[in-house]
C-alpha cells in the first residue's frame, strides 16, 4: 500500500491544478496529476557554515515514486480562518482514510474545501471523495476526456429574421 506525503509548495499545487483532470463533487473538488519527472531538487550550496548540529533536510521521502503526495486547500469563500481551518482538518482525515486504498501511486492529488464540506455529513464526505476518485481513475494510461469542440461562427452575415428591423 502507497504510503502518505504532503504537498507543500505553490509550484506543486500549480502544477496538479495544470494538469486539469478534476472530479467535482458536493463536498469537495478533487485535482490529480501523476508525477513524470524525478522530484529530486538540487543538494543544497554549502556556504561554509555549521547549521546549528542540524543535518541538512532529506528529500527522499518526498521523492519516493510509490507515495501518494496530497495537499489541502481552502479559500476564503469556505469562511473565516477557523471554518478553513476546519474544513481541511476533514478534508485530510477523508484523505488519510480513502487514499491508500483508492489512490494511485506515483500521482499528486489536491483536495479543494467548499461551503459544503463543513455542512456534509463524514461519512458523505469520505463517499464524494471515493466516488471522485473512481471516475478520476487513470487505471495505468492517461485517459483523458477529448477536449470540447467550439462551434464555429460563421463569418458572414446572418440571414435576416422576420423580427429584424431595416
Amino acid at each position: 500500500m502507497p504510503d502518505l506525503r504532503r504537498l507543500k509548495t505553490r509550484r506543486d499545487f500549480l502544477r496538479v491544478a495544470a494538469a486539469r483532470r478534476k472530479r467535482v463533487r458536493p463536498g469537495l473538488i478533487l485535482q490529480a496529476a501523476r508525477r513524470t519527472t524525478p522530484l529530486a531538487r538540487a543538494a543544497p550550496q554549502d556556504t561554509g557554515r555549521e547549521s546549528a548540529g542540524r543535518a541538512p533536510p532529506s528529500r527522499a521521502a518526498d521523492d519516493a515514486p510509490e507515495a501518494i503526495r496530497v495537499g489541502f486547500t481552502a479559500s476564503r469563500k469556505v469562511g473565516n480562518a477557523v471554518a478553513r481551518n476546519r474544513a481541511r482538518r476533514r478534508l485530510r482525515a477523508a484523505a488519510a482514510e480513502t487514499l491508500p486504498a483508492l489512490g494511485e501511486a506515483g500521482t499528486d492529488y489536491v483536495l479543494v474545501a467548499r461551503r459544503e464540506t463543513l455542512a456534509r455529513r463524514y461519512q458523505d464526505l469520505v463517499e464524494d471523495l471515493q466516488e471522485a476518485l473512481i471516475r478520476l481513475g487513470y487505471q495505468g494510461n492517461e485517459q483523458h476526456r477529448a477536449p470540447r469542440r467550439r462551434r464555429r461562427r460563421s463569418r458572414g452575415r446572418r440571414a435576416a429574421s422576420p423580427g429584424d428591423r431595416q
